[in-house]
């Protein structure tokens, strides 16, 4: 058998290991995003608004003291999202470096950003909480002074939640630069991703330079989630279900250079 037959098979090989093993990160990487969606989306949408009311502080303790175990669980879905989406983190790493390890190291860091941001965030929700429980030590306070602290947490906590949405804005807009250069899956979705990416930073940045903001939440609320929401759940389910199309490395410009290398020894 010659040389150039053993190092053919060698690439093949290789390739076929290439493939396999980015199909597996894609599929992996795909679970793990759609476990952030509804995990995601019972925090936020399910938990929070269902419980917290707006500029009303005696309502919403009372609802959150009624459903404390419904409160309790939107905040371990978080915990559940933000544990994904530190792997995730990493499966898209290894599943993008092959198209530019810089970004894609990059986008990993701002994702992990994100988690450390939404994890710290918490406490907020655990503060609230607190100041609900009807400690002993709380009895210095009245049940008006305790409901406005409580509110204050919660307020923080939604601010503190739209800061890890910058981090994560600008991790989806080089992701979906990914996604779109890569060809391992349609390129729309990494046109939807961008613009998903750029309704959550318009969001974000709303929040902290608008006073009047809440007039407007109505509109950014329509604007961010129908985007967001059809192009990260396309993604994942594209990758859970399809996978990923890798490019076999060009076997015959290896073959060349293996031969090159063997002339030159």
């Amino acid at each position: 058998m010659s040389t150039n037959t053993i190092s053919l098979g060698k690439i093949e090989t290789e390739n076929r290991v290439y493939e396999t093993s980015q199909r597996k990160l894609a599929r992996v990487a795909g679970l793990l995003y759609l476990v952030i969606i509804i995990a995601g989306i019972f925090a936020e949408f399910f938990v929070r608004q269902s419980l917290i009311v707006p500029g009303d502080a005696t309502t919403t303790a009372n609802n959150i003291m009624a459903s404390e175990m419904l409160f309790r669980a939107g905040i371990a879905a978080d915990l559940v999202m933000i544990m994904a989406d530190v792997a995730l983190a990493v499966v898209f790493y290894l599943l993008f470096k092959a198209v530019s390890n810089g970004l894609a190291l990059l986008a990993a860091f701002f994702r992990l950003a994100q988690a450390a941001v939404l994890g710290i965030n918490l406490l907020n929700l655990f503060f609230a909480l607190g100041l609900l429980s009807g400690a002993d030590y709380l009895a210095v306070f009245g049940a008006d002074q305790l409901d406005a602290f409580s509110m204050l947490f919660l307020n923080a906590h939604s601010i503190g939640y739209s800061t890890g949405l910058v981090f994560f804005g600008v991790n989806l807009f080089i992701l979906g630069y990914l996604v779109f250069k890569s060809g391992y899956v349609p390129r729309i979705l990494g046109i939807l991703l961008i613009a998903a990416s750029l309704g959550y930073l318009a969001d974000s940045f709303a929040k902290v330079l608008l006073p009047n903001y809440a007039e407007f939440q109505p509109i950014f609320d329509l604007a961010v989630f129908m985007p967001a929401f059809i192009a990260e759940l396309s993604l994942g389910l594209w990758l859970l279900l399809k996978g990923v199309k890798v490019q076999q490395r060009d076997t015959a410009g290896s073959l060349n250079t293996t031969q090159a290398e063997g002339i030159a020894a």
